[in-house]
């Protein structure tokens, strides 16, 4: 089965001032290993460059060069795929999105959990809650004790 997982879990792997830093890492070692395939929407990878570089964001700013060979370095796994929008993607958008109201900060996670769904992947690795309002995504805590 594929999965995916959220921008946060990219920043802590790439934040060692996090506590779960180390579980971070591991688990992207993990998942870009494993006999499933790990599937990155573009607008994660995006989101990450952004905020993985931004010193008023990010604690310890990576330098570009930095954020682009960790994206590099995952994105060149066996295992892991790129996932961008495809024709239709707006009807899926629009499903997605179609019984509850969706707004500001929602909208990075309703067009990522429209790509998903274009894709076929339904579970997703995150701290974000946002995600449960999804009901096709199995959302899970990969740092869940």
């Amino acid at each position: 089965m594929s999965f995916s997982c959220d921008i946060n879990v990219l920043l802590y792997a790439s934040d060692s001032t996090s506590p779960v830093h180390h579980k971070a890492q591991a688990f992207l070692k993990q998942a870009s290993a494993g006999g499933d395939l790990f599937c990155l929407g573009w607008p994660t990878v995006m989101s990450y460059l952004c905020i993985a570089t931004h010193p008023g964001i990010f604690r310890a700013p990576l330098t570009p060069a930095e954020a682009l060979a960790n994206v590099e370095g995952l994105a060149g796994q066996p295992r892991v795929r790129l996932l961008a929008e495809e024709t239709g993607f707006l009807e899926v958008y629009r499903a997605v999105t179609g019984s509850f109201p969706v707004r500001g900060n929602l909208v990075p996670d309703a067009h990522l959990a429209a790509l998903l769904r274009q894709h076929g992947i339904g579970r997703i690795y995150t701290r974000d809650a946002d995600f449960r309002k999804f009901s096709f995504l199995d959302v899970r805590d990969p740092f869940a004790e």
